[in-house]
């Protein structure tokens, strides 16, 4: 089972690893997590936030991944290539969803 895919969850695992269920998997470092404040007009009592990932050479197109991780357990995730650096490419995943 994997963990919750919230914000705080997230942040709790930082510069780790993270592969995709691919041929060949792909290895990911979760690089940065950025929580959004609900604007005056937006619904209340959403989840925001975006999951930054740097991950190798060769860039992935925009799509679903299936992703395992040691401690957050295996899920799928909608992946954008956002930036390019050497060597690799800026990942971001953005969730939007009612709390619980």
């Amino acid at each position: 089972m994997s963990a919750p895919l919230t914000e705080k969850e997230f942040s709790k695992h930082l510069n780790t690893k993270f592969i995709t269920a691919t041929d060949p998997p792909l290895q990911f470092e979760l690089t940065r997590v950025k929580g959004y404040l609900g604007g005056a007009n937006e619904e209340t009592g959403m989840e925001r936030f975006s999951a930054f990932f740097y991950g190798p050479g060769d860039r992935l197109p925009q799509g679903i991944y299936p992703v395992e991780h040691e401690a957050m357990g295996a899920f799928e995730l909608f992946l954008v290539p956002v930036g390019q650096s050497e060597g690799g490419y800026q990942y971001e995943a953005v969730f939007n969803y009612y709390k619980e």
